[in-house]
């Protein structure tokens, strides 16, 4: 994919329903996402994908794994700069998140319509399912899966001030 492409593919995704939950701080969160994009050589040709993104519980990276991060790679002479290092990252804290996308429970099937209309039937039967966890969005065929990353990089920008003060509340920060 060219970057012109892979731009293009997060410049035009749209969340028509976004989940009404956020992601879980202690736990695996399952979003159920319906992705609706336009075949771009055939008109009011619109293609449904459905399936689920695991978001895996946000881990805490210490100021010291920090550090080896930083470092990885490095010889032994560039450790001994890991306490410096170690010192400027105490001051921020870091939360990693992991997501999976399990292609294999993806159903895609293809329907006729304007993208409004399309997108108006499938929220209005993702709504009426009452999940609480499920999306529907609007993306670029050729780039669907660079519009399901952004949307997971979107829910963990959502959900990331409510973790920190989730483990703090639970003194692991």
């Amino acid at each position: 994919m060219r970057p012109d492409d892979f731009h293009y593919a997060l410049e035009n995704t749209k969340v028509i329903l976004p989940p009404q939950k956020r992601l879980e701080t202690f736990g695996t969160t399952v979003l159920n996402y319906h992705l609706i994009t336009e075949e771009m050589d055939s008109v009011n040709r619109m293609r449904v994908r459905e399936g689920r993104i695991h978001a895996h519980k946000p881990e805490l990276v210490t100021p010291d794994h920090f550090a080896k991060l930083l470092l990885e790679g490095f010889g032994e002479k560039a450790e001994k700069y890991a306490d410096a290092v170690s010192q400027f990252a105490s001051q921020i804290a870091l939360l990693k998140y992991g997501f999976t996308f399990r292609k294999d429970e993806t159903r895609r099937y293809d329907v006729s319509g304007a993208l409004a209309d399309v997108s108006a039937r499938v929220r209005s039967e993702v709504e009426s399912k009452g999940d609480p966890l499920a999306a529907v969005l609007t993306g670029v065929d050729d780039g669907w899966e660079v519009c399901l990353l952004k949307f997971a990089l979107d829910m963990v920008l959502a959900s990331g001030g409510e973790h920190v003060r989730d483990l703090r509340n639970h003194g692991l920060l």
